[in-house]
């Protein structure tokens, strides 16, 4: 039987390796694209290797004009058959609030952050043919329910994408299956040290932050529930239950 084709955008850095590394060992034949280098994170590297995937990276900079419509089209030349699965995890992560806010900020985050996953999410649908029923995954973020004023371009972007799910999937119908996954804070960046942490954690009401592999298991469970669409799960130790006054990295 042919092994499942999973399409995940930024797959080889950071949490998109970590989404790839789990599809790798659930059987997936891996598209996988990243802005830079096609070289993968280490631990994604060994998941490669161990499971024999087939896999390719393609470049890509999904903020560009045309540039679903290509990537689709690459995909579909190189494994000669449509993703069975697609994962938009591919985001950009401004600093602006409301002052520093502009039609270049904003038209750059929706670019990447909500037009490339609505595109090529219509160009996976084309592709696939009318009897296929591909999984659509749209890695949105838990400040969606409860929003602070950092980071503004950005959250408008991802609570865009958040409205997108159900109304995607009520277009779509029986074409897809369109969901998505929240996370909160998942891989700290060097702005967050030991003791912030600890800090944070301790704040979540389940007491503890998400890891990267529980993202992963969310999307492998979603793409697998097949009477499951228009769905939005957070995967956040409880963090949308809360209000913060402030981004993570400034608590």
């Amino acid at each position: 039987m042919t092994r499942p084709l999973a399409l995940v955008t930024g797959g080889m850095r950071r949490l998109g390796a970590v989404i790839a590394a789990q599809l790798a060992d659930a059987g997936y034949d891996l598209a996988l694209t990243s802005h830079g280098d096609g070289t993968p994170d280490a631990d994604l590297a060994a998941a490669l290797e161990r499971n024999a995937s087939n896999w390719k990276h393609f470049p890509a900079d999904l903020s560009k004009e045309g540039a679903a419509a290509k990537l689709m089209s690459e995909v579909l030349a190189h494994f000669d058959r449509a993703p069975d699965l697609l994962v938009n995890n591919a985001a950009m992560f401004g600093q602006d609030g409301w002052e520093e806010m502009s039609a270049t900020t904003l038209s750059t985050h929706f670019g990447l952050n909500l037009f490339a996953p609505l595109l090529l999410s219509r160009a996976l649908v084309q592709a696939s043919g009318e009897t296929a029923q591909p999984a659509i995954v749209h890695i949105v973020d838990q400040r969606i329910t409860n929003p602070n004023g950092d980071q503004l371009s950005y959250t408008l972007s991802k609570q865009a994408l958040a409205g997108s799910v159900r109304s995607l999937a009520a277009a779509l119908g029986k074409r897809a299956r369109v969901n998505g996954v929240a996370p909160g804070l998942v891989i700290p960046t060097d702005d967050y040290d030991d003791v912030q942490m600890q800090r944070l954690n301790d704040d979540m009401p389940l007491g503890q932050l998400p890891d990267a592999q529980a993202i992963a298991e969310a999307i492998l469970y979603l793409a697998k529930a097949r009477h499951v669409t228009g769905q939005m799960v957070f995967v956040d130790g409880g963090a949308h239950l809360r209000s913060y006054p402030r981004d993570f990295m400034h608590l």
